[in-house]
């Protein structure tokens, strides 16, 4: 009779197979489970064939796979103009569900994508790609996934030119390992090299968690356009309270920005400096009450996709509008069926402005408008929809990648426009603390209207705690920006960065922050700036 550990391991296997879908011979499958000759050779022979058809029934399995996905990433690629590349490094699945998910939030904003396993990226590939989007996960202690060894090798072993190409990467890891994201940091440095510019800045993500998640599909909703999509990931929200809204820049030839004041539902709320404010937006009454009228109806309970029952008015504050916001386009539905079609609003977020010592999170809110004139989602709600006094859904997010420094460094601050609002609050957390050696430099349209905050920084320079430059693009025949203040005292930089200064950067993604790493670039150095980057005095919160 064959040993037990054969007939067990041939059972093992038939379960593999029949998960697989993979149907065996009667003849075979009956040698897995009687008696054979006695004979061990024997034995051992026919377990070695079954492996051997096992093995070449998983390279079938996963061939077939491959060319279904291959058929869905071609169907994805349909779209106008450019063709965006979304490339995976995947080990258990989860960096190849969410490139899946990031291709399928693109597409639906009407762009045309191309979704590939790491593995089958080429220089001809990266050559024609103006944006790439990747998603990389690490394995055991800093490790390429398996579909990335080969483009490891071939591609990063290797020199490239990738100055056309704009990238944003999501990384994802295990900080119980020492080599957390270890693989998207090296590759990053390797893009980096090859002089890619980075489209925002990268996102680790610690054994999936939805905060990191929310901030790439953010990053994603604003580079595609595709702002409507709903969280992947949905936070739980405290009620906060609207307590003050103010504009900052009344004359201002730039669109209205707001300091915007919200108090915690308890005194216990806490945050560091650098932190974000998730924001669960409503649309305004006008517009929910508009398609009340269009439907004909009171307000009443409805039931929703997942069966529970809810106002209808509610729902509607809280969703995306049907047909473009548009109420007459719902004539004729009945209240039910148009609650089951509606996606609920995604969350947007903002740097805090404040400390916890203040008492209130207080945020720097840019009035956004689109093309017809209606407001956005979360600017509309915070500027001009909710009245002083109403309930605002907040969640305070950590945001470890832009805390201040743990020791007394000197720190550099550089933004511009609502960017002050990242800025402020470390300035506010430094003083607090006795920390001196602050420099901002901070760039907005005009002094006369755009200068937010500027009693408060005036004052803090005077008591000796801020050093202060400024560049108003709008004051003088020549535009000069924060990037050009930085050239102009590039000697005065170089000396605090001596010092052991730390940079900080909040603002405008396009235009600042990449003139901003050009010059630091011309300045120190890409080495230098390299360092700085890695060890961590070098940090961005860019939008």
């Amino acid at each position: 009779m064959m040993p037990a550990a054969w007939v067990r391991f041939g059972r093992v296997l038939l379960a593999a197979m029949a998960t697989l879908g993979v149907v065996l011979a009667p003849s075979v499958a009956q040698a897995m489970e009687i008696a054979l000759p006695a004979a061990r050779l024997g034995a051992a022979s026919a377990v070695a064939g079954l492996y051997a058809a096992f093995c070449g029934a998983i390279i079938l399995v996963h061939r077939r796979r491959r060319l279904r996905a291959s058929a869905a990433a071609a169907a994805m690629a349909s779209g106008d103009g450019e063709v965006l590349l979304v490339a995976f490094a995947s080990q258990t699945g989860l960096a190849e569900q969410l490139a899946w998910q990031t291709a399928q939030a693109v597409k639906e904003a009407g762009s045309g994508v191309r979704i590939l396993p790491l593995d089958e990226v080429d220089e001809a590939q990266l050559a024609a790609a103006s944006r790439a989007l990747l998603v990389v996960s690490t394995t055991g202690e800093g490790d390429a996934p398996d579909n990335a060894i080969g483009f490891a090798r071939a591609m990063m072993g290797a020199p490239q030119s990738l100055g056309h190409l704009g990238y944003g990467m999501l990384a994802l890891g295990d900080r119980s390992y020492d080599g957390f994201c270890a693989f998207g940091h090296r590759m990053e440095g390797w893009l980096r090299s090859a002089g890619a510019q980075p489209l925002f800045d990268m996102i680790e993500v610690d054994n999936g968690d939805g905060d990191a998640l929310r901030r790439w599909q953010h990053h994603i909703g604003v580079l595609s356009g595709n702002d409507d999509m709903p969280d992947w990931v949905s936070p739980r929200y405290e009620n906060w309270t609207l307590k003050a809204r103010q504009r900052l820049n009344a004359g201002s030839p730039g669109d209205p920005a707001y300091h915007i004041v919200l108090t915690p539902p308890d005194a216990g709320a806490t945050w560091q400096a650098g932190d974000i404010a998730e924001i669960s937006p409503r649309n305004s009454d006008e517009d929910v009450t508009a398609y009340f009228s269009a439907l004909g109806l009171d307000d009443r309970e409805v039931t929703l996709a997942d069966g529970t029952r809810q106002p209808l008015r509610d729902v509607l504050a809280s969703s995306v509008l049907p047909c473009g916001g548009d109420p007459a386009a719902v004539q004729g539905l009945t209240a039910d069926d148009l609650a089951v079609g509606l996606k609920p609003l995604p969350h947007r977020e903002y740097s805090i402005a404040s400390v916890p010592a203040d008492g209130d999170v207080e945020l720097v809110v840019r009035q956004m408008a689109h093309p017809d004139g209606r407001l956005g989602h979360g600017s509309g709600w915070l500027t001009a929809h909710a009245p002083v006094g109403a309930t605002v859904a907040l969640r305070v997010r950590a945001n470890r990648s832009f805390h201040g420094p743990a020791d007394d460094c000197p720190m550099i601050l550089i933004g511009n426009g609502t960017g002050i609002a990242g800025l402020r609050s470390h300035l506010r957390e430094r003083i607090l603390a006795g920390r001196a050696a602050n420099w901002l430099i901070f760039g907005e349209r005009t002094q006369a209207h755009d200068f937010h905050f500027r009693a408060e920084l005036e004052r803090q320079a005077a008591h000796g705690h801020l050093r202060i430059s400024t560049a108003f693009s709008r004051d003088q025949a020549v535009r000069i920006y924060v990037q050009d203040v930085l050239r102009s005292e590039a000697a005065e930089l170089r000396e605090w960065v001596a010092r052991g200064a730390a940079i900080y950067v909040c603002g405008s993604l396009q235009g600042m922050a990449a003139g901003v790493d050009a010059a630091l670039d011309d300045i120190l150095g890409p080495d230098q700036l390299e360092y700085l980057r890695t060890t961590g005095r070098y940090r961005r919160d860019v939008y």
